[in-house]
């Protein structure tokens, strides 16, 4: 059985929504998105941002598990990617666990490069820093 195509799936900005009621949702199907506990790491601040030395900051990104292997997170990517460029920035970073493989697969098949962050979410918490430039489309 397969299931519903990237097609079918709307990409809406926070313009037109609340991003506190996206994370109530999100926190509500957490288990849908994420297979270890995140709850935590979810402010709404940090949805997206792009700092003033214009690198872009992708934040937990996760596809819902009956969306997964549908492009639906390229899409989200490349959306998030339009909408950093346009206010100037020319890098996106993700930061994810080293045992995190598909989040690993997933940034540098986008063509981010990885670099190991020794203690970067405190002692003994090391991080990969997943760094690609945003190209002109």
């Amino acid at each position: 059985m397969t299931g519903p195509s990237v097609d079918d799936v709307g990409i809406v900005g926070f313009a037109e929504l609340s991003a506190t009621a996206v994370r109530a949702r999100l926190l509500d199907a957490h288990d849908r998105f994420w297979d270890t506990d995140t709850r935590e790491l979810h402010h709404p601040v940090w949805f997206g941002v792009v700092t003033a030395d214009r690198l872009a900051y992708l934040h937990l990104i996760a596809v819902r598990d009956d969306r997964r292997r549908s492009a639906v997170g390229r899409r989200l990517c490349h959306w998030f990617d339009d909408l950093a460029r346009s206010t100037g920035a020319r890098f996106v970073q993700a930061v994810v666990r080293p045992d995190n493989t598909a989040a690993l697969a997933f940034h540098t098949a986008l063509g981010a490069s990885p670099h190991l962050s020794a203690d970067h979410a405190g002692p003994g918490a090391d991080r990969v820093v997943l760094t690609r430039p945003l190209t002109v489309r």
